[in-house]
């Protein structure tokens, strides 16, 4: 069967891409068919831990509307059109701003004249690879671009189904994250026991409620001030499926980009757990979809 388990954060620094490259590293000792996908294109760091031997670099595209000057007559009705102002007519002409375009092709659409058709422009790159029994995928995206979804679109399609895809997103709760985990099967939300991790784990909750994707709760670097977070919790009634200490040692592995699972006894007996947890709550779906409704 194949899933796509998506390892996401409110807020930057909570430890998400730990946590997705330790599962992918042991899933992989498991025999499992495992793809860890870096979807955090505009910072991606997975290739630190992982050591990936990259087999494949492409360039990745959106579509951009190329006028037509010839039959182009400035009626105006593709910038009206365009909601995200990647048109601009003017009397004598039409300018396009295809960093803002979203690649919907409604423009060359509704053009009267035909004037209107689309060519590719580069906005990152994307490599394939595999890291000892982990099939690996990620993207970066050109300096200057203003939009990371269509890269991360890009990358998703690019992608060779297996068992299992751990599907590493950017932090935060706006359109990439989005873009991210919106067709994932579960999704592992991971915070911090701090009020600016508390603040922005229910900024958190509030997406992946709204996207109707069963969802549960990994604690990092737990053992400060966790009753807030735990209150919160308890409230919204949702699923804590890990609580992982704050341990030096674990600081010192990812100076040296090593995984904890590699060199730790103790946290490979951790993540085994929150593995097997995981694994009972997706066999059973509509125990794992009462995390996802709101209370």
């Amino acid at each position: 069967m194949n899933r796509r388990i998506a390892i996401a954060s409110g807020k930057g620094g909570t430890g998400k891409t730990t946590i997705a490259a330790n599962l992918a590293y042991l899933l992989a000792r498991l025999g499992r068919q495992v793809l860890y996908v870096d979807c955090d294109v505009e910072a991606p760091n997975g290739h630190i831990f992982l050591h990936p031997q990259i087999r494949e670099r492409r360039a990745a595209t959106t579509s951009v509307p190329f006028i037509d000057d010839e039959h182009c007559n400035h009626c105006g009705q593709c910038a009206s059109f365009c909601q995200y102002h990647a048109l601009l007519c003017l009397p004598k002409q039409v300018i396009s701003f295809p960093e803002l375009c979203h690649a919907c092709g409604g423009c060359s659409h509704i053009c009267p004249q035909q004037a209107i058709s689309e060519v590719p422009r580069e906005i990152g790159t994307i490599e394939l690879g595999s890291a000892g029994g982990i099939d690996f995928a990620s993207g970066l995206l050109n300096i200057g671009e203003a939009m990371s979804p269509p890269l991360i679109r890009a990358l998703k399609n690019s992608l060779a189904p297996v068992e299992t895809i751990i599907v590493d997103a950017p932090p935060g709760t706006s359109c990439p994250v989005i873009e991210s985990i919106r067709d994932c099967d579960y999704i592992v939300l991971v915070t911090e026991p701090t009020p600016f991790g508390l603040n922005d784990l229910k900024l958190a909750v509030e997406m992946v409620r709204a996207l109707g994707r069963p969802f549960g709760i990994v604690i990092n670097r737990a053992g400060f001030d966790d009753r807030p977070l735990f209150d919160y919790c308890q409230k919204e009634q949702l699923s804590i499926l890990a609580q992982l200490p704050d341990d030096r040692r674990v600081a010192e592995a990812y100076s040296r980009g090593e995984l904890a699972c590699a060199v730790l006894a103790d946290f490979k007996q951790r993540f085994s757990a929150l593995l097997a947890t995981m694994e009972t709550t997706l066999k059973h779906p509509s125990a794992a979809a009462l995390a996802g409704r709101s209370t």
